[in-house]
């Protein structure tokens, strides 16, 4: 009777023991899968972007804007002057303590009505003035809206012919009174040089074109199938300043970094959503965030190498891992491990993902185990649990991620070795290595963190 009572309850007790198991076993399995795009936003980078402009550009391009006559008012009624203005040669552009110095040969020809009118008389007289001569203006400069600001004055105009004035057809010298009458037309002239500055240095056209161009997501690894994007957020810039014959002024761009596994993404970048936010200082430097992505099926190719040729045991009690699982469940890591030798089944461990600065790698501490075995006993679990075999094996539950880390600074460079996005415009940069950030699971890899540092610097020389 003691011995059939005692056998009911060794049974009872294994077969709860194998329910309770179930359970949990099947509380672990994977999430059914699907084929949707693997998506996540990284942390936010900054880069920095010290932009500069030679004065040479900046002469270039003002000089295909302004050709011929460069400016015309037909309209004598409205301030009794009307005028023409031709470009006689190219301008020359020079700094000048601080200041842009702007050298334009010219021409001018300009009728100046003088007189009155009284008693509904209209007792007025009109002249043409012609000058030839070179006007010298000087500038400082700033940036504001995205372009170039100037404030153009004339400093002094040399004449290469007498002022003369058209009197019955000829013309006649008029040197002595022309100085004073400059004023009537100068301020055109300066205007007109402002607002050619303005539509020549505006940087929002080329800027914009440049971050469409580096939004656009590539391939990074065909055999994973993961693009690397990168996503402008906002555009910062400082006051531009003359020095060394060049205008320079910092730019900083916030972004996130994204890696998607799958097909393409879309480049969601909108030129319209891109505000230049004025700034007075600048971080000097890159601080850049990339995800970089492992998926299960890859980490479970590279931990099932770790086990290749190992056996693990002790007496006459061994075991051999034949093949690695990995997935996520609930926050957790799961990994599976096919079993053969004095165990054969599965044994599931569960824990969380984390990383070892010095060998690089990533691991799984915390861990528990669920055994799914045919074993009617649960002596040979006990035995793998109570000993250093599952210690020994779990240790060997790792991969490293200098690969990765390795992409994720490689992903970077084509931006930072003379990356040209537009005829002209030319990056250069150093990037430091990256260093590991976290780890975070989703349905369909391990994507773990990593940041870098470094400089950039961006050149605009030879613009067409």
């Amino acid at each position: 009777m003691k011995t059939l009572l005692f056998s009911s309850l060794l049974t009872a007790s294994v077969l709860l023991s194998g329910c309770s198991s179930t359970k949990k076993i099947e509380a672990l399995k994977p999430e059914p899968s699907n084929n949707t795009p693997l998506v996540y936003q990284s942390t936010n980078s900054f880069i920095n972007l010290p932009v500069s402009i030679t004065i040479s550009d900046i002469e270039t391009q003002v000089n295909k804007l302004l050709t011929g006559m460069v400016y015309e008012d037909k309209n004598i009624e409205d301030d009794n002057i009307a005028m023409q203005v031709w470009k006689t040669a190219p301008i020359k552009f020079s700094e000048q303590t601080g200041k842009l110095q702007v050298i334009v040969p010219i021409k001018v020809t300009a009728n100046v009505r003088y007189g009155t009118s009284a008693l509904g008389m209209n007792l007025y007289d009109t002249r043409e003035v012609n000058l030839d001569g070179i006007v010298t203006l000087k500038s400082k400069v700033g940036l504001s809206n995205w372009k170039m600001k100037t404030d153009i004055t004339i400093e002094s105009i040399d004449w290469n012919e007498s002022p003369t004035v058209t009197i019955a057809g000829k013309k006649v010298p008029i040197t002595y009174a022309i100085n004073p009458s400059i004023k009537l037309f100068k301020s055109k002239i300066e205007n007109k040089l402002d607002e050619a500055m303005a539509k020549t240095m505006d940087f929002k056209p080329q800027v914009l074109d440049a971050l469409e161009k580096i939004s656009t997501p590539f391939l990074t690894s065909e055999q994973y199938e993961t693009w690397f994007k990168l996503n402008p957020i906002e555009l910062y810039a400082t006051d531009a300043v003359l020095s060394k014959k060049q205008v320079t002024l910092e730019m900083g761009l916030k972004c996130s970094m994204l890696t998607m596994v799958g097909q393409k993404p879309k480049n969601t970048f909108k030129k319209e959503d891109i505000v230049l936010k004025a700034v007075t200082k600048m971080p000097d430097n890159i601080s850049a965030v990339v995800a970089a992505v492992s998926t299960y099926e890859s980490a479970s190719k590279i931990i099932t190498k770790n086990f290749q040729g190992q056996e693990f045991g002790s007496g006459k009690r061994k075991v051999t891992v034949q093949k690695v699982d990995l997935w996520n469940k609930d926050g957790k890591m799961v990994v599976a491990l096919d079993m053969t030798g004095s165990i054969n089944g599965t044994i599931y461990l569960t824990g969380y993902p984390n990383y070892n600065a010095i060998t690089k790698e990533i691991y799984f501490d915390q861990m528990d185990y669920v055994l799914s075995t045919k074993s009617v006993l649960m002596k040979t679990a006990n035995w793998l649990a109570e000993g250093m075999i599952l210690r020994k094996i779990q240790e060997n539950c790792r991969y490293s991620i200098k690969d990765n880390l390795d992409q994720g600074k490689k992903s970077l460079l084509p931006y930072l070795n003379n990356y040209s996005p537009m005829a002209g415009i030319f990056v250069n940069g150093t990037l430091n290595d990256f260093e590991f950030d976290k780890v975070e699971l989703t349905d369909k890899a391990i994507i773990a963190f990593i940041k870098g540092s470094g400089k950039m610097d961006l050149k605009i020389d030879g613009m067409k």
